[in-house]
């Protein structure tokens, strides 16, 4: 496997990861947790849109 699929690889499974995050804060019924998991799930999802732009020769990453 070249360092372009693993960079992909990587990149999908911190998506994945963002996406449990995400449906975990939607679940619970504590508040503080929610925005505990919602701020790491929405710094996760920006990371990888980061290293997305990055790895796609895009050297001014979107936010």
């Amino acid at each position: 496997m070249g360092a372009t699929d693993e960079a992909r690889q990587r990149l999908q499974q911190m998506r994945e990861k963002a996406q449990q995050l995400t449906e975990a804060a939607e679940k619970t019924t504590d508040p503080k947790e929610r925005q505990r998991l919602q701020e790491k799930a929405r710094k996760l999802k920006s990371q990888t849109e980061q290293e997305s732009s990055m790895g796609g020769g895009d050297i001014f990453p979107s936010q």
